[in-house]
């Protein structure tokens, strides 16, 4: 069963779904773009129904209690913060962590960074900063993939006025999921200015390697990351790693294929504890 929750923080109150015993190991997971905490419905499920205490929060800017104005408030280390913030109103001292798209961007930063808080680490979609930041480098493929970035990072209007004229580009695989996200960022006044300042504020911090028991999971058929980071990934994780390759699926793996992504995130964390 799910249950919608609010979380109040320094920074403002987080809205967020969340499954299983409020006793249970707990687990965070982490929405990409354009998305919302509904992305992980089956996993939280999945992780719930074991025992775990799964909680995915929308993010900055996404839930309406933390949505400021400021572009640097979205600058990488505010996101972090947040993650850290989030654990910490949740009585959390160490924690699963998962995230998809920028949610692992924010996943891999936080893991990095606060290896003693989070126990394992789960990114669905998006190589190590390290190894994506050297494709974007030296490989022409994914050089073309991330064009779409271009857009992205522009002033107000433009990339808000082309992203709801074209939603479909994105290729959300779940026709209900993909009109209530549409309706959000359609009617929610800054909603999608604050979700596109994500990609205009920047700010990653130096590359180093990761030092928790990471688990990579990644589509075959995924239009907007190359192989060739998620291949050198493997070169920026000091600790277990397991990479999993899905035959056939794309870039939104915990919805297109929700039952192999439970499953995987299941064995990964092994039992609650």
């Amino acid at each position: 069963m799910l249950t919608q929750e609010t979380i109040p923080t320094e920074a403002g109150v987080f809205d967020a779904l969340a499954a299983g015993p409020s006793d249970g190991t707990p687990v965070l997971l982490l929405h990409g773009f354009p998305q919302f905490s509904v992305q992980w419905e089956h996993q939280l499920r999945a992780l719930g129904e074991q025992g775990f205490r799964a909680v995915a929060p929308d993010q900055r800017g996404y839930s309406p209690g933390v949505r400021p104005t400021d572009l640097k408030e979205y600058a990488t280390g505010h996101l972090v913060d947040d993650v850290l913030r989030i654990a910490d109103a949740l009585g959390w001292d160490g924690f699963h962590l998962a995230g998809h798209d920028w949610g692992a961007a924010i996943a891999w930063a936080t893991a990095t960074l606060e290896p003693g808080r989070v126990r394992t680490l789960t990114a669905v979609s998006l190589p190590h900063p390290g190894a994506f930041g050297r494709a974007l480098r030296q490989d022409p493929v994914q050089q073309r993939m991330s064009r779409y970035q271009e857009l992205f990072r522009q002033p107000p209007p433009v990339p808000e006025e082309a992203m709801l004229a074209d939603f479909d580009r994105f290729g959300l695989p779940d026709p209900q999921l993909v009109d209530y996200y549409y309706a959000r960022f359609a009617k929610e006044p800054g909603l999608l200015t604050a979700a596109l300042n994500w990609y205009r504020a920047g700010g990653f911090p130096k590359p180093a390697k990761t030092c928790v028991p990471t688990l990579l999971i990644a589509g075959t058929d995924d239009v907007a990351v190359a192989l060739s980071g998620i291949e050198d990934t493997a070169n920026w994780v000091d600790a277990p790693y397991r990479l999993e390759l899905l035959p056939g699926v794309g870039h939104f793996a915990p919805e297109e294929a929700p039952e192999i992504t439970s499953k995987l995130l299941l064995e990964h964390l092994g039992p609650p504890r």
